[in-house]
């Protein structure tokens, strides 16, 4: 009889063990897993605050120079490799012909068929605009010119857009030469639209070709 008791209340004992190695764990955020929000670089994500979630874009592009990117990519062509506009622009940053062979580029068949040599004339045509442009970034960037604050990618996307020519117009005149390309697209909104990424990797040459 006795030992029929110790035999049961072995198996109650290990049972009580065994269930406790499933009972919640409340774990303790460390304040060492965020950074601070004073540092240069602050990582957002994993959130506490679940609302962050419904704003999430993937990829994450940030401000990086793949944000301006694809940013401007989707604003020309919405990202199409393959995209002509009526205009016959082509490309996924709709080149023109003559832009094309500013930087070396002969062969639009090629080009719309080559994603990455798409990606070099994209790069190629900022390298060439900044040459043409230093001047206007020094002087003019953080200023603010018909209510827009002027950056480096800014001038860079409007160029982009209209030309090195059209950006100077605007900068020169304070913003009261309103330079807007055949469908309407102002400068100004180029410049306010793409100002603030990280364009400074890029190059100024001032004949840049596509290798």
């Amino acid at each position: 009889m006795i030992k029929k008791g110790i035999f049961y209340i072995t198996i109650l004992l290990t049972v009580a063990l065994i269930s406790s190695g499933f009972k919640p764990y409340n774990s303790q955020i460390s304040k060492y897993s965020f950074a601070d929000k004073n540092e240069e670089q602050s990582y957002v994500f994993p959130s506490l605050n679940s609302i962050d979630y419904f704003k999430l874009k993937v990829p994450f592009t940030g401000r990086y120079f793949i944000g301006f990117r694809e940013a401007l990519a989707h604003k020309e062509s919405q990202g199409k490799y393959r995209k002509i506009n009526s205009l016959g622009y082509i490309g996924k940053y709709q080149f023109g012909i003559e832009t094309l062979k500013s930087i070396g580029i002969n062969d639009s068949i090629g080009f719309m068929n080559n994603p990455r040599l798409q990606e070099k004339a994209f790069v190629a045509l900022l390298s060439k605009n900044k040459y043409s442009l230093k001047d206007y970034i020094n002087y003019f960037e953080g200023k603010i010119v018909d209510g827009v604050k002027i950056t480096e990618s800014g001038i860079l996307a409007a160029a982009h857009l209209g030309g090195s020519g059209s950006v100077k117009r605007f900068l020169n005149s304070n913003g009261e030469k309103k330079c807007k390309d055949e469908y309407g697209t102002s400068v100004k909104t180029y410049l306010k639209d793409f100002g603030g990424y990280e364009t400074t990797g890029i190059k100024a040459v001032k004949n840049a070709k596509v290798n």
